[in-house]
Formats: C-alpha cells, structure tokens, sequence
C-alpha cells in the first residue's frame, strides 16, 4: 500500500486510475443509492452485461472497418441505453414477464459482445479486460469522458432529485401528485445506465453490481435519508476504489476485484456490528 502512494507522484497512469476512481464514485454514489432504495438491482446487472455487446462491436468495427472514431467507450453507452430503454418500455407498456426480458437482455448481450469479440482480429486481451476492470489502463481521453458522463448523471439527478425520490419511495403516491412516472422512470434507467458505463472501466463487467450496490448498501444501514445516503455512498466508493488500487499494487493483484473485497468486507462488519449492537441494548 505505501508503494503506491509512493509512486503516485511519478507515474501518470496511476494518477489517472485515481482521478477515475473519484470520478466515478459521484455519480456511483448518487444513482446507487437510488437503485438500491428502488430495488432494481437486477435491471442494473441485466444492463451491465448488455454494455459487451456495444463494446465487442466497436471494437469489431475498429479493427474490421477502420472506424477509429468508434471507441468502446462509445459503444459501451450506446447499448446501456438502448438496453435501459428496452427494459423500460417493456416494464410499462408490453405484457411480457419483465424478469424474462431483462433475463433475456442479460444472456443475449453477452453473447453478442462474446462473438464480436471472436470475429475481431488480432489479440483480444484489451476487450476481456472489460470483464474484470482495467482502471490501469485508462488514457487521458477515456478520462475526459468520464468527466463529461459524471458531469451529466449528476446534473439531471439534482435537477429532478425530488421526482425520483417520489418514484423511488411511492410511485402511487407520485402518480396522484401528477408527476409523469414513466417518464423519470426511464430517465432514471438511462442514469443508471450511464452510471454503469463508468464503473465498467474502474471494476468490469462482472463485479459492477457490486460497486453500485455495496457502498449504497452501507450507507443505507449507518442513514435513513436519501440525501446523507448519497453522501456517504459517494465518499464510501471513493474510499473504497482507493483502497482497491493502494493494496493490489503491490502485489500486482486485479484492482477490480480487490476493490470489491474490500467493499464487502466493509459491509459485512456494518451490517453485523449493527446487529450486535442492537442486541446488546
């Protein structure tokens, strides 16, 4: 751990992986907190998994087509909010079992982004790493749009903080108040959706769930109010993306999955200290 603290002045890469950890942590702390207060973890997960299929073909079209504008970041965007949207207006509108389509979405993006990646020629390391984070590799562009997603997520969660709030706690009650649940409900979907795309570079594909969850998680057992939620989550995820860097470094260990270690560990200690406590008064 002190090695990286060490090196941090000197090596820009590790300065990057950094600012990305802290970038990432504000809006994972504010939309976190309204997914686990709604309780559509597995939309999230099923959006997640989606997010290979947009990678897998920008990088298709990269190599195959010469299309160099068409980052995997880019990709990764597009098919978050088309899997957001999907999943959105099934939800509302269709007579489809909204488990099977998001069950659905989840193994069919997948899959697509696995045969991309198959087709594509040349070393496939670099789109693997997607799976399981690659916040050491992210370059001062990937940094910009990070930034600029960061900037929009939290821009339209404060400026409809108090729809989503309604949403989250009683959508009847919402409704009756004329606030158009639909409408933020989608809108809450594509933040998340987002939300998701910057946490894929810092953790990857498998363990995001976890990231989005597990501070909010934690939060939500030390505070009752959605606004201090928010709060503590986004310092939680901050402290636990450093954490993550700091101790796998050394001994070269995946950043990724150390940082979920680490917020699960955390977790468990809260969650089980609270209840002792309880049942010691």
């Amino acid at each position: 751990m002190i090695d990286f603290f060490q090196d941090l002045p000197r090596y820009p890469f590790l300065q990057y992986a950094l600012l990305t950890g802290i970038l990432a942590s504000v809006a994972c702390g504010i939309i976190g907190s309204y997914v686990v207060t709604k309780r559509i973890t597995y939309i999230a997960g099923s959006i997640a998994h989606t997010i290979l299929a947009g990678i897998g073909a920008a990088r298709y079209c990269q190599t195959v087509y010469h299309w160099e504008w068409f980052q995997p970041l880019y990709g990764a965007i597009l098919a978050a909010l088309l899997a957001a949207l999907i999943i959105g207006v099934v939800s509302m509108r269709a007579q489809q079992r909204e488990d099977t389509v998001i069950g659905s979405l989840w193994a069919v993006g997948m899959a697509i982004g696995i045969l991309f990646i198959y087709k594509t020629p040349g070393y496939s390391e670099d789109l693997m790493s997607y799976l399981f984070g690659s916040i050491l590799m992210v370059s001062p562009q990937d940094l910009w749009m990070i930034l600029g997603l960061d900037i929009l997520v939290v821009i339209v969660a404060v400026l409809f903080h108090n729809q989503f709030l309604a949403l989250c706690f009683d959508e009847e009650f919402a409704r009756l108040r004329g606030i158009r649940v639909e409408y933020y409900y989608l809108m809450l979907l594509c933040l998340t959706a987002l939300t998701v795309v910057l946490l894929v570079t810092v953790v990857g594909i498998v363990m995001v769930i976890a990231l989005l969850t597990l501070p909010a998680a934690v939060a939500g057992e030390l505070t009752k109010q959605l606004r201090t939620m928010m709060v503590l989550s986004t310092i939680l995820t901050v402290l636990f993306t450093t954490a993550g860097l700091a101790v796998s470094y050394g001994p070269n260990l995946p950043a990724g999955a150390t940082t979920i270690v680490i917020a699960g560990i955390t977790y468990l200690v809260v969650v089980a200290g609270l209840r002792l406590c309880k049942k010691s008064h």
